[in-house]
This record gives C-alpha cells, structure tokens and sequence, in this order.
C-alpha cells in the first residue's frame, strides 16, 4: 500500500474540462493525519500504520486516549484507523497529507452508505410487484410474491431477499480517479461520488 488518508465528505460539484466536459465530483476533506502508532512484525505480529482525523478538545478524550496520544505528541482526534502495509518514511507525530497523490491517481473509499430504515422488497431489492391488479386482486402489487413451498422443503431457504433494514452498512467504490487536488485547503475532487452523508468519515486508499 502506497498511500492511504482519512477524510470526510464536503459534498458534490462540477467542473469542466478545457473541452467543455461537465465531471460531476465529490468533494473531500482528507487529511492531514497525524501519524499516531507504528506496529511493527517484531513487536506486534504484523506492521501497520495507525492514523488519526479531525481534532477534538480534550475533555472530549477518556484517560487511556489520552495517554495514547500524549506518547504520540499529538492533540486528540476523533477518529483513528490502522492501515497494514502502508508505505511511508515518517515518525509517530508527523502528518500525512494530499500531496500524496497525484492527479489521475485511481484510489478506493470505503463510508458507510445512507441508512433508509425498514423498506420493502420494491425499493430495496428492485423488485417489480407481482400479481395482477385485476380478478379481484387490487392491493398486493408491492408484495413479495411466495417465499417457499409448503410440503417441499416446508421451509424459507436463508438469505432470500425480503424487506428489511436498507443501507447504513459499510460501502466501498473501487476505481475513483482523482480529478484535482488543493493542497492548500486539504481537498480531493473525486470523479463521481462516494457513499455516505455529507460529513461521513472517508477511508482512502491509493489503488
């Protein structure tokens, strides 16, 4: 792994290209993330880099944080994630930053998904109704339709799609080209969009 940040959705714009292309973009707060944990295979089993995102006060911290991030030299963080692997020559209390990447660079984030509550099989599943509105059937068009048989295998087979909680689970899109970078203000324009709120933490990592 060459390149990893956290960071949190602003929202979406466009930009145009000098050909007059419209790219619809998202755009993202990432970074910079101090450095707050070196593991290494001698000591821990495996090696990994723990970074930290968004500064909080304080008081805001429990005493095990704290001590955490007082061995680091770093002010509390919201949020910290570990990345295995990762690729850098910096010390614990240095910070990574957009500069990182590169226009063009293809990377992966991973946010959890707007939650929608409890939906039904048309919405969640894309279901298109069944039966017919006629003959006297006039009020089942969004159902699910049978679910099993009932002599064989007298049974409802696990993992049938059915109503239920949509959304609000882990998400990743693969493939997302970066379209620009502004170092001065922390910020990635990515092609296309990401899920999640706006505000929802981002976890990006070069491809």
């Amino acid at each position: 792994m060459t390149g990893a940040l956290l960071g949190k959705k602003l929202g979406m714009t466009s930009i145009y290209t000098d050909s007059g292309e419209q790219i619809p973009c998202t755009v993202v707060q990432a970074g910079p993330c101090p450095i707050v944990q070196l593991k290494t295979s001698d000591n821990d089993g495996y090696n990994s880099v723990q970074l930290g995102f968004e500064n909080i006060p304080e008081r805001k911290t429990n005493k095990p944080l704290k001590g955490h991030f007082a061995k680091a030299g770093i002010e509390p963080v919201r949020y910290l994630k570990e990345f295995r692997d990762l690729q850098i020559d910096l010390a614990i209390g240095e910070f990574l930053k957009v500069d990182q990447f590169r226009k063009g660079d293809k990377v992966r984030v991973t946010s959890n998904s707007k939650g929608k509550g409890f939906q039904g099989v048309v919405r969640r599943h894309h279901f298109s109704g069944v039966g017919m509105t006629t003959h006297g059937q006039s009020d089942r068009a969004r159902h699910p339709g049978s679910i099993g048989s009932s002599s064989y295998p007298s049974r409802v087979f696990k993992g049938l799609r059915m109503a239920g909680r949509m959304g609000g689970k882990p998400a990743t899109i693969r493939n997302l080209e970066i379209v620009d970078i502004i170092p001065e203000q922390n910020v990635i324009l990515l092609k296309g969009n990401v899920p999640g709120y706006k505000n929802t933490l981002l976890v990006i990592v070069k491809q």
